[in-house]
Formats: structure tokens, C-alpha cells, sequence
């Protein structure tokens, strides 16, 4: 296995973290209030019998989901933080210009909701000069909360997070997921080529959406490495701080140092990074 230099990360390693903000604790629980009052209207909304017939029915429903969420976090979020504009497309890639934003996911994983399936949760991020600052991943159906500012640790509820300690990669669990409907057919292509040489290296791998509920599993060490190709900041800004204030790695597929502006992400143990970097680097 050849090494790796440490990526020049920010969200790397806890002595590479700048001190928390103090100014952003009093925003947690402004941001769980909202997100749990989202949760609530989105739970009266769920049910596991679906009826879907055709795909206007599954994008009238999202949509539905989505205004319902946004109208309970919108009005909160932007009194507790009044100079912080908003990105209200879930879909939205790159970089965001200079200074504070909201950076919500109203439904993570509002496909899952919508033919009832458990696997959805709703997010707020506060972005500052493109780096993730504080967010709040609220999962309604479990009552699970999980939280992280920037320099101050990443926790569930009370209870502080740490990444998986493995340290070989045959005993990982691994995951992957595509980053949106309708991507291209490179993405495709380096997607599948990535499962394969994932299921040689790797324990078991696990090919789900949304990117969220994946990443909030390795930031509490029961998931080991997680990579996307394209990304979606809301898919991957609230995971991202989430693992690495829990002490995990998170970068792009060739180790270098995750922005907006990546076009890739992966995020592992820390002592599972090296690894993952060696097979995802092969994917051409």
C-alpha cells in the first residue's frame, strides 16, 4: 500500500481545527427548536403506504415536503441570524460567494419520505466564508439530534462523537451514493467503478441515499469511510463537520483538501483515510 502525506484539511483532525465561535452556541438551540417543529409536520406527513403513480405524483409530494419544512425553519433561522442570506436550492454545487450562509436540506432524503421509507432527516448548516461552522441534523421519527460547531466537537444528543478507530481496511464497513437524480453518464461509470474495487478492499459496502444519514454513522464510528463523485452542498456540508469534529478525516478522493469547489468527497477514520484514498485513486 503505497502512503500518503496528510491532506492539507481543515476539517482533518482536531489540532487542525480553529477555536469554536462562541457567538454560535446560543444558535443550537434555535436550530434544533426549528428543525424539530419541522420534523413534526413532516412526521403528520409520512405514511408507509404510499400511493405514487407516476413521476409527477413523487414530484408534487417533494415539493409539498419541502415548502412544509422550509415554512417551519425559514422564519427562525433567519431572526436568530438576520445578516445570513439563504441557499434555497437544494441542489446548488460550487462555491457560495463571501460571508454567512444558511445552508438547509428541508427533507434529506425527501425521496424516502415520500414512498415510505424511513431514511430521511432534516438539516441546517451555517456556512461562513465557505467553511461549515455549525450544523443540526434532526432525524423526526427517531427523536435522534445530532450537532457540531466548528472546533467544539461533534455530539448526539449529550453524547460526544468519535470516528471508528479501525485500522485496516478489510474490516470496514464502507459506503457510497449518488449525489442526485439525473447525473451524468461519467459519474455513473466512475460510481460503479468505485463499488467494485470497494467490495475487494473493503468488509461490506452499503449503496444508499441521502449522503446525511451515511455520514452521521461514520462520525459516530459505526461507519467507517464514505465517498460521493459530484456533490450537492447540502447533501454533504452538515456530514462533513459532523465527522470531522467526531475526529475523522474528510477530503476529496485523491486526499487533497474538500471544498465547495471539489469535485468529489470522502470522508473515513482517520487511520482508514490512507486506504480508501489508495483504491478510490484508481477510479479514473
Amino acid at each position: 500500500m503505497s502512503t500518503h502525506p496528510e491532506p492539507s484539511n481543515s476539517h482533518a483532525t482536531p489540532r487542525d481545527r480553529s477555536p469554536a465561535s462562541a457567538e454560535d452556541e446560543p444558535l443550537l438551540p434555535v436550530v434544533i427548536a426549528a428543525l424539530s417543529a419541522a420534523g413534526e409536520r413532516l412526521v403528520g406527513r409520512f405514511s408507509t403506504a404510499p400511493r405514487l403513480a407516476s413521476r409527477e405524483d413523487i414530484l408534487a409530494a417533494l415539493g409539498a415536503n419541502d415548502a412544509v419544512s422550509l415554512e417551519a425553519i425559514h422564519e427562525p433561522l433567519s431572526r436568530a441570524r438576520p445578516g445570513a442570506r439563504w441557499v434555497e436550492d437544494e441542489f446548488e454545487r460550487g462555491p457560495l460567494p463571501p460571508g454567512e450562509w444558511w445552508v438547509p436540506d428541508t427533507v434529506e432524503g425527501n425521496i424516502n419520505h415520500v414512498h415510505g421509507m424511513t431514511d430521511w432527516c432534516i438539516t441546517a448548516t451555517l456556512v461562513r466564508d465557505n467553511e461549515p461552522v455549525l450544523t443540526v441534523v434532526h432525524l423526526p421519527l427517531s427523536g435522534e439530534t445530532y450537532t457540531a460547531r466548528k472546533g467544539a466537537g461533534a455530539y448526539l444528543g449529550t453524547r460526544r462523537l468519535q470516528a471508528s478507530t479501525k485500522a485496516q481496511l478489510d474490516s470496514a464497513f464502507v459506503g457510497t451514493c449518488q449525489a442526485g437524480p439525473g447525473e451524468d453518464s461519467e459519474t455513473y461509470r466512475r460510481i460503479g467503478q468505485s463499488i467494485t474495487a470497494m467490495l475487494g478492499s473493503a468488509l461490506v459496502l452499503r449503496v444508499s441515499v441521502p449522503a446525511t444519514l451515511q455520514l452521521v454513522q461514520i462520525a459516530a464510528g459505526r461507519m467507517d469511510v464514505f465517498w460521493q463523485y459530484n456533490q450537492i452542498g447540502s447533501g454533504l456540508l452538515a456530514g462533513a463537520l459532523l465527522v470531522a469534529e467526531a475526529g475523522g478525516t474528510v477530503t476529496d478522493t485523491r486526499g487533497n483538501r474538500w471544498s465547495l469547489a471539489s469535485e468529489d468527497f470522502l470522508a473515513a477514520a482517520p487511520q482508514l483515510h490512507a486506504g480508501a484514498v489508495d483504491v478510490l485513486s484508481a477510479v479514473r
